[in-house]
């Protein structure tokens, strides 16, 4: 139970994937860490929940590189930083389903299958394309992964521990150079077929929320990297998302820190003109001896402060920072009779690729978690999550009563488009269901503390880089999405180590990188 006021060394606000792996790995490194989450449930985004026996993700589905080590992946970096690598069960599988206006087809992850589909749909010259830009991505690639997101640091002490890896940055310098940029200008150098041009777009708005030409090339090298390299899968935790949350929380409770659910966040308090600590609702204060490391968003962080602690310029600059639509989401139980075993578990909507690949509802997302892990569900039985990724504007729902009919009317007109796509797939959905939950921009912002229910920032690369987890306020750190680019996981988890890496010696540091087959 907390006291009036408690003490420790650190705090992180907020249990999202970038909090947790921040906290997890100060807490690997010996220090005092508080964690305080405002639900009562840790995950953020990357959340589970059970409804009658059924076992939901809140948010993310698709996963890579995370079954093996060492991987480029930062996920599981941040994992086997924290000794929790081989905490999760990985399912494998490599085949996603598309429902495109071109058709619906399977498709596996793997550059020679995906040539398959461009020779039935586009011919020989799209092929060739295709393979021209593998080779144009090789060296771009590899550049993405020389240096691992595990060995950063924000401080003179990143000489130690980037500095072993500088002899392979160097060979790809002139890609490294371009990595900054937008991926639209790698792609125009090779690529003028419309459908491989669409199908770009596609992978950079679901990585980034962005199109091409907004796309930092940097994501999309990694993915180039991960995805399109000899015998690659895609991975699944089994016990879903919320396999991947225990093992972090695990990893930082196995180092002594603590998590505390339902510790709502009211204010961070600031003391001589640096952050001492937070304010719980209720009254009850928690002081941090060394460092307050805010993982909401910078939107939300800047609710937390005082006015007048941080100069009106940086305040202006984050609380302009643009950000990307929000969600609906469909998590529904079913009934899985004559579902064939070998139905795709993840499927990819896209409704019209003249709209804009950022369109509103354009793009709906369709993840049966429950084919590679029969335990999320009863016997019998399917989980299904459907989403519009971050493509709901909030605008529509701004001001509405959740209470009221107006909101329910909202919610069945704007999740029609959800079971539309659904039934492109399962045809007799609707006749299926079992437990139907609709979420809205409402529910994401009220679950998830999300400003506007927004998915995150959507810097495009054209502005230059994303800020770091540096502010202005002496004591006061962030990480989380609004710290590193991309707005996944991976991009999530480099934020924390880095953070966390950042407040360390650097004989830790270097300690870690070892351990986790970084360094030899």
């Amino acid at each position: 139970m907390l006291t009036n006021v408690m003490e420790t060394e650190i705090i992180v606000i907020g249990s999202g994937i970038g909090g947790l792996s921040c906290a997890a790995l100060l807490a690997r490194y010996g220090y005092q860490v508080i964690v305080c989450e405002s639900h009562a449930i840790p995950g953020g985004a990357a959340h589970a929940f059970e409804r009658d026996g059924f076992t939901f993700d809140s948010g993310p589905s698709l996963y890579s590189g995370m079954s093996y080590s060492p991987s480029p992946n930062p996920l599981r970096q941040a994992l086997d930083a924290i000794g929790a690598g081989e905490d999760v069960t990985w399912a494998n599988y490599a085949t996603w389903g598309c429902c495109l206006p071109e058709g619906t087809f399977d498709t596996d992850v793997g550059a020679d299958q995906f040539c398959e589909v461009l020779q039935r749909l586009r011919g020989d010259r799209a092929v060739a394309e295709w393979r021209q830009l593998q080779r144009l991505m090789e060296p771009y690639a590899q550049a993405a992964i020389a240096l691992p997101p595990a060995a950063l640091r924000y401080d003179l002490g990143a000489i130690f521990t980037t500095g072993r890896f500088v002899p392979a940055v160097l060979q790809y310098l002139p890609q490294v150079a371009q990595l900054s940029g937008t991926f639209g200008q790698i792609m125009d150098r090779a690529i003028q077929d419309p459908f491989i041009r669409n199908w770009l777009n596609l992978l950079c708005f679901l990585l980034s929320g962005l199109p091409a030409d907004r796309t930092n090339a940097a994501e999309v090298a990694f993915m180039f990297a991960d995805w399109y390299r000899p015998n690659v899968v895609l991975d699944y935790p089994i016990g879903g998302s919320g396999a991947l949350v225990d093992a972090f929380v695990q990893g930082l409770q196995g180092h002594s820190g603590q998590l505390l659910l339902n510790a709502h966040v009211e204010q961070i308090l600031v003391e001589g003109k640096r952050a001492i600590g937070v304010q719980l609702r209720g009254g009850k204060q928690i002081r941090a001896k060394q460092a307050v490391i805010s993982s909401a968003s910078i939107w939300d962080t800047l609710k937390f402060l005082p006015d007048g602690v941080l100069p009106r310029s940086f305040q202006s600059n984050r609380q302009a920072t643009p950000a990307c639509d929000s969600f609906m989401h469909l998590h529904l139980g079913i009934d899985g009779t004559g579902i064939p075993s070998d139905l795709a578990c993840h499927h990819i909507v896209v409704n019209d690729w003249q709209a804009g690949i950022t369109a509103p509802q354009n793009v709906i997302a369709v993840s049966i978690p429950s084919l590679l892990d029969p335990s999320l569900a009863p016997p019998g039985k399917h989980t299904i999550h459907v989403y519009t990724p971050a493509n709901e504007p909030y605008a529509l729902w701004e001001g509405l009563d959740r209470r009221s009919a107006a909101y329910m009317e909202q919610k069945k007109l704007r999740s029609e488009i959800m079971w539309q796509a659904l039934e492109r797939i399962i045809p007799d959905i609707r006749s299926r269901c079992e437990v139907t939950l609709v979420g809205t921009p409402l529910t994401h912002e009220r679950f998830l503390r999300r400003h506007r229910g927004s998915y995150g920032p959507a810097i495009p690369a054209t502005q230059g880089l994303f800020p770091n987890s540096r502010t202005p306020l002496p004591g006061l750190w962030c990480c989380g999405d609004s710290t590193f680019p991309g707005i996944g996981l991976p991009a999530v988890a480099a934020s924390g180590m880095i953070t966390a890496n950042s407040l360390s010696p650097v004989h830790k540091h270097l300690e870690m990188l070892r351990q986790v087959g970084c360094l030899s």
